[in-house]
């Protein structure tokens, strides 16, 4: 069975070690959000604060990370949440990972913190910590461009902009200009340790344990993608292709989820943002789909710059949700996230959080400077800035997320999101297992965590009432489970949506490890594991049933217009059987013949 490398740092001692991950381990957990998870719950207390050195920074890839699997280039970034307090699993495409395989680690562990501002080169062997003293404050672009130049011109760089310097929970970590590890706050746990950047470069390639039958798994898989229906639409529109849809059905958050029909949808869709301001498409590590925008806009005064983006989420979290219908202005907004390291989603949800508090009276306009409302384009880009940087009153609280913003100002029930994390770009109002998904998820709020969408509405595997609770739990573990196993093999969950990942992906899994990891209950089984670690971790951290809970507007506020006018969701009994699916006791804690069951007690 083919082995893997732990790169720990401590950036405190400055000690550099190399360690050997256990067989058992990897059989468990199978590598990238598997393994890292289990690395972070044996190398801290989970009741430590997420920006206190002893909180461990880990990257970690899968098995067919940087192969040539379709799709195979993800990473992850893993550790405490500074936003949620839960465990942080970010997921990140790109080049950045493969290069980490590539100069002989699968995971990178950064302890402690460093007296001054430092960067992380790894040339193969050959691992220092250098000064970053000349970095700090720059923009992510100017950051990766100069290391390269005092590194190696095909150096990989994985970095934070002012947003994390300054300790934003909404801060991202950000790789190959444009690619995000967005979600959790994980870029403030890096600025946390005084560490700007993880630069790599790799020479090394990769050992495949039986590569004959890998290159017929990775065909098998190829060829589905090929012909599937998903791989044409992302490849034509992207990600931002879904507006139109989720407009239709009345559940594109607009206004801070007071709506669920948008009626700037049609000036802020994928083929707007294709006709005109798309350059080319973009493509991770042996990716066929290329779902990237290169984008570039010019002629819009202030907004014009060129970059990466948007995706559909970030046309939600910095365009609907603050109500602005300006694509020049959304896609702007997108490059001030990319430049300083700031999560679209969550910077996003923040501000329009802020606005509704505004427009309601609850933040004075003294702490704003200036009068908010529901659609302002100038607003949005300057509230970002004050957010990376921390300016004022609004940027201060814009930066602690939309939660503590919220409860700051009296009214934390307008928070729309779950265990402090912002919801994705889905109202659950219209899609009710969407509505268990966002509680239940391990990491806070999130649509990768299971995505009933597939069930609800495009019939994938099978179609399900959207408006109804029936059968949603019992599907939300499969894809809950199912995804862990997908994060933790290094594949894009893009590609599952044509892909078998109970045979196309623990194929391709089995043969680069050289180690039969089963069929698609051998999967599952796998994901469950995970799933009930991550959870196990959150328990200790202090998590408990009231903290998987929804706000009382998508419980108890229906949709007043659209497809999904009259809905809310029903929790507390899709909670109840999802816990006994789960084999949980009623607080939320995996029961000992659970753990027993799945190797964890």
């Amino acid at each position: 069975m083919q082995g893997a490398t732990l790169l720990r740092v401590n950036l405190s001692t400055g000690e550099i070690r190399k360690e050997a991950v256990p067989e058992q381990t990897i059989k468990d957990f199978i590598g990238g959000r598997g393994v890292g998870s289990k690395l972070l719950l044996d190398s801290m207390d989970p009741k430590v604060d997420a920006l206190d050195p002893r909180n461990p920074l880990i990257f970690a890839t899968g098995p067919v990370t940087g192969t040539y699997a379709p799709t195979g280039g993800r990473y992850m970034v893993i550790t405490k949440s500074p936003l949620t307090g839960a465990i942080a699993c970010s997921n990140s495409g790109g080049y950045w990972g493969p290069a980490l395989r590539y100069a002989g680690y699968e995971y990178l562990m950064v302890e402690g913190k460093a007296k001054e501002p430092v960067y992380l080169n790894i040339q193969d062997d050959k691992v220092e910590i250098r000064s970053a003293k000349h970095l700090w404050g720059k923009i992510v672009d100017d950051t990766e461009n100069i290391i390269r130049e005092e590194t190696h011109p095909e150096t990989r760089v994985a970095s934070i902009g002012q947003g994390g310097e300054n300790l934003a929970r909404t801060a991202c970590v950000m790789n190959d200009k444009g690619r995000a590890a967005g979600r959790s706050g994980v870029g403030a746990v890096m600025g946390s340790k005084n560490l700007k950047a993880v630069a790599v470069r790799g020479t090394k390639g990769l050992k495949i344990a039986n590569p004959a039958a890998f290159t017929a798994a990775v065909l098998k898989g190829r060829d589905k993608l090929v012909k599937g229906p998903t791989t044409g639409g992302l490849t034509m529109l992207g990600t931002a292709g879904t507006v139109s849809y989720m407009n239709m059905v009345g559940m594109l958050p607009t206004n801070n989820f007071q709506m669920g029909v948008f009626s700037g949808a049609a000036a802020v869709d994928g083929t707007i943002v294709k006709r005109d301001f798309m350059t080319r498409n973009r493509g991770c590590h042996s990716c066929m789909i290329h779902c990237g925008r290169v984008t570039k806009v010019s002629g819009h005064g202030q907004f014009d710059g060129h970059g990466e983006g948007p995706e559909y989420e970030t046309i939600y979290g910095v365009g609907t949700i603050c109500g602005v219908d300006n694509l020049a202005a959304i896609i702007k907004a997108n490059y001030l996230c990319n430049e300083y390291g700031l999560d679209t989603l969550e910077a996003g949800i923040a501000i329009g959080t802020a606005i509704e508090l505004a427009e309601k009276g609850y933040i004075p306009e003294s702490d704003i400077g200036f009068p908010l409302k529901f659609g302002d384009a100038d607003a949005l880009v300057k509230l970002l800035e004050a957010q990376a940087f921390r300016t004022g009153p609004i940027g201060h609280w814009l930066a602690e997320g939309g939660y503590r913003l919220a409860e700051h100002y009296g009214h934390p029930e307008l928070f729309m999101g779950s265990k402090k994390q912002g919801f994705a770009a889905y109202d659950p109002r219209g899609s009710i297992g969407m509505g268990l998904a966002y509680a239940t998820s391990n990491r806070g709020a999130c649509h990768l965590r299971g995505y009933t969408i597939s069930l609800e509405h495009f019939g994938n595997p099978i179609k399900l009432d959207p408006f109804t609770t029936q059968e949603k739990p019992y599907w939300l573990t499969i894809l809950q489970n199912t995804t862990s196993f997908v994060d933790a093999s290094g594949i894009c969950l893009f590609s599952t949506f044509d892909m078998n990942p109970g045979e196309d992906v623990i194929a391709m899994v089995s043969e680069s490890l050289g180690h039969n990891a089963g069929g698609p209950e051998d999967m599952l089984k796998i994901g469950e594991r995970i799933w009930n670690l991550e959870r196990m971790f959150n328990n200790a951290a202090g998590l408990t049933r009231a903290d998987d809970n929804l706000p009382p507007r998508i419980t108890a506020e229906p949709l007043t217009e659209g497809p999904s006018k009259g809905h809310v969701v029903d929790l507390p009994p899709m909670l109840d059987e999802y816990y006994q699916l789960r084999g949980w006791d009623n607080a939320g804690h995996p029961l000992p013949a659970k753990l027993r069951e799945l190797g964890l007690a």
